[in-house]
């Protein structure tokens, strides 16, 4: 088991990527505490893992709220007596707006979630892993975080925000035995576009990223993701830091 005896936490571990990683992790050996603002689909997901032979605690959680995004790390302390692994999972699309069309309220929102959240809880993990040997963090970017024509100027920003946070936090704590590495996912089927209000949409916009989104070569699955991220925080992968990996089947290629 890669990751027997470690203990983990993942946001967004309700549904799409991060419940695949939860289940993949806790079967590994992990003990999971995954956070989620879905109640019915976190428990859901904790069944499983327990049903499985796993161990998952599950927190009701909403990461743009800095002691809630914080407790996560303080319950997987106090409730297992150490962290390992951060897996900075949770984020939400925007409305395919550019700059002309967004709004205030919509830039702050997704600004909260794909990008205050992660480095709130990278801050608290790094705290923590500083004094106790050191761990991984794995952020979840995407290929707007490369590129400029896969989506809105607010979801666009926040992840190449994600990018410069792991590359900063790779780079500043290597020598302490902390890693930080991305996934730059291409198009994964998750429920992400459960955000996404269709009347709101930048329709100019859209014709432009569209032509873009044409060129997807494949639909991920979200255990392709898993696999891949539990490579990346496992001891496999020790000397892998500040890595942007691609997991779009060569959709970044074009």
């Amino acid at each position: 088991m890669r990751l027997e005896g470690k203990v983990v936490v993942i946001t967004g571990a309700g549904s799409g990527m991060g419940a695949a990683m939860a289940r993949l992790f806790a079967a590994e050996g992990a003990k999971v505490v995954g956070g989620d603002v879905a109640a019915a689909r976190l428990e859901a997901v904790a069944k499983e893992v327990a049903d499985a032979g796993g161990e998952m605690t599950a927190m009701l959680a909403d990461v743009t709220d800095k002691e809630q995004a914080e407790g996560l790390i303080t319950a997987a302390i106090d409730g297992y007596g150490s962290l390992n692994v951060l897996v900075n999972n949770a984020g939400i699309m925007d409305q395919f707006q550019g700059v002309a069309k967004v709004t205030d309220q919509l830039w702050d929102k997704v600004m909260s979630v794909n990008l205050y959240a992660p480095m709130v809880l990278s801050r608290a993990a790094v705290q923590y892993m500083l004094e106790h040997g050191g761990g991984a963090i794995l952020n979840i970017a995407s290929a707007a975080g490369v590129g400029g024509g896969s989506a809105g100027a607010s979801y666009t920003v926040s992840k190449h925000g994600v990018i410069g946070l792991t590359r900063n936090t790779a780079v500043t704590y290597a020598s302490k035995g902390i890693r930080c590495n991305a996934i730059v996912v291409g198009a994964v089927a998750t429920n992400i576009g459960e955000s996404i209000d269709p009347s709101r949409i930048d329709q100019d916009a859209m014709g432009v990223y569209g032509r873009w989104h044409a060129m997807s070569p494949v639909m991920l699955q979200p255990e392709n993701i898993a696999q891949l991220g539990l490579f990346l925080v496992s001891d496999q992968s020790s000397m892998i830091n500040g890595a942007l990996v691609n997991a779009d089947g060569g959709w970044g290629s074009y």
